[in-house]
C-alpha cells in the first residue's frame, strides 16, 4: 500500500474539520468524535464490502477486526 494514501485522508479529515469549526460561527461543537468516525466508517464499510464481494469474512480480514464486530458494525449503520 502506497504511503501517500492514508496521508491524503488525513489531510481531507483535516480539511473537513477546519471547515466543520469555521461554519460553527461561534456556536459550541459536540459529539465531535463520534460524528467524525460515523461519517468515515460507513463509506469505508461500503467500499470493503464491495471489495470483498459482500463476503463478510472477507471484510472483516481486510478490515483487520473480527467478524462478529464488521456485522455489529453493518447493522449499526443499516447495511445488512
Amino acid at each position: 500500500m502506497s504511503t501517500q494514501k492514508p496521508s491524503e485522508l488525513a489531510q481531507a479529515v483535516t480539511t473537513a474539520l477546519e471547515k466543520y469549526f469555521t461554519e460553527l460561527n461561534g456556536e459550541s461543537p459536540s459529539a465531535v468524535y463520534d460524528m467524525v468516525l460515523t461519517c468515515v466508517e460507513r463509506p469505508m464499510l461500503e467500499i470493503v464490502m464491495r471489495q470483498a464481494g459482500n463476503n463478510q469474512t472477507v471484510a472483516a480480514h481486510i478490515l483487520g477486526i473480527n467478524r462478529n464486530t464488521l456485522r455489529k458494525k453493518l447493522s449499526d449503520h443499516g447495511l445488512l
